[in-house]
């Protein structure tokens, strides 16, 4: 008997379960719920290989941050909308946003080494110079070239290599400044050597293609923010775009208030004084500035921006080039200007030389109509002095100290200004 019992309660809990089943699966809410989740489908983030500018490669700056965007790590700022469209690639620069956890972003500047318009002339004109077609393989022309071949056989960076680029950073290059670019070129994960042992052809390629077109990303590798640099942090590169900490340039300030005007002025005149003086005996010089060359961080911090027009000399070896080098051209000198452009010579260069540029060119914009009488007199007297070339022989130290002494009172000690604050409700310093 207890065994039949026990066969019709099993029967019994069978057919229940039969029921619970069938139920489930005519209740399409109910299944849902039970089933595992379907899996999230991430909208594709179409990138083009021509975009980046990998398909130029290895006529292009290097991959070290390529992972970042395809895995979307790197954004650009339109792919916050439904769209998820890639920007024009016209465009010289771009605002995007870069996270290493997937769960705080940070605002970064993607920014090409010149426009697509400025790549693609010098794209055919690689290969009508060099292979008399209209489209090659930009790597293949470029190896045939007697300056890389040069560079192949070469163990050490030396001034011959580089003579006739039109880079303002190597017009006047010493054996020291040569041994940092190579020794810090962050696009190889093992650099630390003065020799070029641990470059493969493909990395001295790269190397020599971006100090051809422009070398504000080398400028940013080999002085870097970390240690006390006025340049934004070099995040990587992808193709022919460079990743770096974004900054909002010194244009947006013209119409900020007057104390924001002289906090940026001071700052900009710090960083004169620190590209003439500083513990490596380098003389940084601009060759030329306009709105976009110096950036603004959040914290209210001014940093070059645009290091491409930096021109350096090394006040302790001077120039191992003689300037009938300088005029030595090819194929690499004419990348992104006119092969007819002649050169500045490194005599010519004047410690005033980039303060008298800033004065003509930023400071009357960021300064203008700002202040009160007989102060906003003072200071449009100042910079009318030092833009016609502060004529009575006054030195640039004694010039920006004027300038400081004048502004100095005119700032205010607030959060707005948090790279300095609140160190500057206690520091003498501020």
């Amino acid at each position: 008997m207890g065994r039949w019992i026990r066969c019709l309660c099993s029967r019994v809990v069978d057919s229940l379960m039969l029921l619970l089943v069938l139920a489930l699966s005519c209740n399409p809410s109910t299944a849902a719920t039970a089933s595992p989740s379907a899996p999230h489908i991430k909208p594709s983030y179409n990138f083009g290989r021509t975009f980046l500018g990998l398909d130029k490669c290895n006529a292009c700056i290097g991959t070290s941050i390529c992972k970042k965007f395809f895995k979307e790590e790197i954004r650009f700022d339109t792919w916050l909308s439904s769209r998820l469209k890639l920007p024009p690639s016209y465009l010289l620069s771009y605002s995007g946003n870069y996270t290493d956890d997937a769960k705080s972003w940070r605002l970064v500047d993607i920014t090409r080494l010149t426009s697509k318009y400025r790549h693609d002339r010098a794209d055919k004109r690689i290969c009508t110079s060099l292979l008399k077609t209209k489209t090659c393989s930009l790597e293949r022309a470029l190896r045939r070239t007697q300056r890389f071949q040069k560079w192949l056989r070469a163990k050490r960076l030396t001034p011959d290599l580089v003579q006739g680029l039109s880079s303002p950073m190597l017009r006047c290059p010493s054996q020291r400044l040569l041994d940092r670019i190579v020794r810090r070129y962050a696009e190889v994960p093992d650099a630390g050597s003065i020799y070029m042992d641990h470059l493969t052809d493909r990395d001295k390629l790269r190397l020599l293609y971006t100090l051809s077109v422009n070398s504000h990303p080398i400028l940013l590798q080999i002085f870097p923010d970390v240690e006390g640099w006025p340049f934004p942090r070099y995040l990587g590169s992808c193709g022919r775009l460079v990743v770096s900490a974004s900054t909002r340039p010194l244009r947006d300030f013209y119409g900020a208030a007057p104390e924001v005007a002289a906090d940026l002025a001071l700052q900009l005149l710090a960083v004169l004084r620190s590209m003439g003086t500083n513990d490596l005996n380098y003389f940084f010089y601009f060759t030329h500035v306009d709105a976009g060359t110096f950036g603004v961080f959040s914290n209210g911090h001014l940093f070059i921006r645009d290091a491409s027009t930096l021109g350096i000399i090394d006040k302790e070896e001077g120039s191992q080039l003689i300037d009938g080098q300088q005029e030595y051209k090819d194929i690499f000198s004419c990348l992104t200007v006119d092969c007819q452009s002649a050169f500045v010579s490194c005599n010519s260069i004047r410690e005033k030389h980039s303060l008298v540029m800033v004065c003509q060119e930023l400071l009357p914009k960021l300064l203008k109509g700002k202040f009160l009488q007989p102060v906003q007199k003072k200071i449009d007297s100042f910079l009318q002095h030092c833009a016609d070339g502060l004529a009575d022989g006054q030195g640039v130290n004694e010039a920006l100290a004027d300038l400081a002494e004048i502004l100095k009172p005119l700032r205010s000690c607030d959060s707005r200004f948090a790279y300095r604050y609140p160190d500057c409700k206690y520091s003498d310093k501020y």
